[in-house]
């Protein structure tokens, strides 16, 4: 929808009868709220609805995070977009009062080695998974993992019967704290630490498992935000 479009609907975009001073603050009213009011993260497409063309987006979310410094949530990038999260500190005191994250079961160790594996190697099938691990992975586990939101179905895969390949989604890097894949650790720091190596998986070793067993601290793989943090409404 173009903003001409837009301002027939009586929204103007542009506000140019405002001074800057007051264009700006108008600006930065309407972009948290419509990020406020999203149970998603917003992307950047969707914040450029609602403001100018000579609006600097980066620079209004910028303002707006200066403004919530102090406050008990703040603004964050998150699986391509921003949302409003409530700060770690919070986070005992949000589910002491509503028990929110307390529903979720947690992943298991092995659940999060599957999770990351498909973070990694996407897209990748179930028996590719399986060769990893040495075993079947069932399915079930890769229903739970769907059911959660954090993969979908990929591509199908260039092998006898085309079967399905898995795929992380914007629920997973949502719910890790990840704005892009890239943000994932480094797998040649992962593979130079002996923790993840796709080679060695293939092989039937398995230094993922076996680091973690080392160490009674580790849990999982990947520990997500949300057990300190909470999505703000």
């Amino acid at each position: 929808m173009g903003r001409r479009a837009r301002q027939k609907e009586g929204l103007d975009v542009e506000l140019a009868d405002l001074p800057p001073e007051l264009r700006w603050r108008e600006w930065m009213g309407r972009v948290e709220a419509v990020i406020f009011a999203s149970p998603e993260p917003v992307t950047r497409e969707v914040v450029a609805r609602v403001v100018g063309r000579e609006c600097n987006i980066d620079l209004i979310i910028d303002d707006i995070r200066d403004e919530l410094r102090g406050r008990p949530y703040e603004l964050v990038a998150v699986a391509g977009g921003w949302q409003h999260r409530t700060r770690k500190v919070f986070a005992t005191a949000i589910r002491t009062a509503t028990g929110l994250g307390d529903q979720v079961r947690p992943l298991s160790q092995h659940e999060n080695l599957i999770l990351m594996c498909i973070a990694y190697y996407q897209p990748i099938t179930r028996g590719e998974l399986g060769q990893f691990f040495g075993k079947e992975v069932s399915r079930d586990l890769i229903g739970h993992l769907r059911g959660l939101g954090f993969i979908a179905s990929g591509p199908r895969a260039p092998q006898p019967g085309a079967p399905y390949t898995y795929v992380t989604t914007n629920g997973f890097l949502s719910h890790f704290g990840f704005n892009t894949l890239r943000d994932l650790p480094d797998m040649e720091m992962l593979e130079d630490a002996g923790l993840l190596s796709k080679d060695k998986l293939l092989a039937g070793e398995f230094p993922i498992a076996r680091s973690m067993e080392d160490d009674p601290e580790h849990d999982g793989a990947l520990v997500p935000p949300s057990e300190d943090e909470e999505p703000w409404r």
